[in-house]
């Protein structure tokens, strides 16, 4: 990924739809999140669902279609892995791997993935302490890969008004607590496009290292979760706003 991208000065921005639905749909939120500022282009190719009727993703040719894309705009692309089976696969076409929160204790698969050379996104688990979260990071460092990103994607409080609960003290907690850079998903943890700017503001006082965001042309007739989901204006909006809120703190958006 030409070094080093996250923990530095520099506030790095993901975004991209949450499922890979097309390639034309892709190319277009693509080109216009990079446009906005966006550093890294995610997609969901393998989508583990609450409901096994709902769109679960393209599989291997949404990984196809994601690289495609990725390599054409020189955006490295980021996208989800749920089997120890697919590592491979998915590490033939990603440049950085995710874990969903719905598997950060799957330890085979933390273990699998500390013998790839290629960053991982550690998201946090729907009930996971702080404790559990930074252990199940230390089964993919203590695997032999040390490039590990960890995501405060919000926890399941008694809240109903919101998906999840952005747990911002976590943040600033695990940057005392580990050498590990830590980004915030204020999309999934809200799950309500009017909170994610709010939120990701929040995020970017609280010192995350950067925002994974999720971005759709058309979030109502989006496959998977168009409710969170910004439009490309909405995004370059939000990361304006970033942008300025991390220059009073001495920092940039990447």
């Amino acid at each position: 990924m030409g070094g080093r991208v996250f923990g530095s000065e520099e506030v790095v921005i993901i975004a991209g739809p949450c499922a890979v639905e097309s390639e034309e749909m892709l190319w277009e939120i693509a080109v216009r999140i990079k446009e906005a500022g966006a550093a890294l282009l995610r997609g969901g190719a393998y989508k583990p669902r609450t409901s096994p009727y709902s769109f679960q993703g393209l599989g291997e040719q949404g990984l196809k279609v994601l690289a495609r894309v990725g390599k054409a705009l020189d955006m490295p692309v980021v996208t989800e892995v749920v089997d120890t089976g697919d590592v491979e696969t998915v590490a033939a076409y990603a440049d950085v791997l995710q874990v969903g929160a719905r598997n950060m204790q799957n330890y085979s698969l933390l273990k699998k993935l500390g013998t790839i050379d290629k960053p991982v996104i550690l998201k946090r688990g729907i009930s996971a302490t702080v404790e559990e979260w930074l252990m199940a990071a230390e089964y993919i460092l203590l695997a032999g890969n040390e490039q590990v990103v960890l995501c405060e994607r919000g926890i399941r409080t008694y809240e109903p008004w919101t998906r999840n609960t952005l747990d911002l003290s976590a943040v600033a907690l695990v940057k005392h607590l580990s050498h590990l850079p830590v980004i915030a998903d204020p999309s999934h943890a809200t799950g309500l496009a009017h909170l994610v700017g709010p939120m990701a503001r929040a995020a970017v006082a609280a010192g995350v290292d950067g925002l994974m965001v999720e971005v759709h042309i058309a979030p109502e007739r989006a496959l998977s979760d168009g409710a969170q989901s910004l439009t490309p204006d909405q995004f370059g909006h939000l990361v304006r706003e970033v942008d300025l809120l991390a220059g009073l703190m001495g920092r940039r958006v990447r």
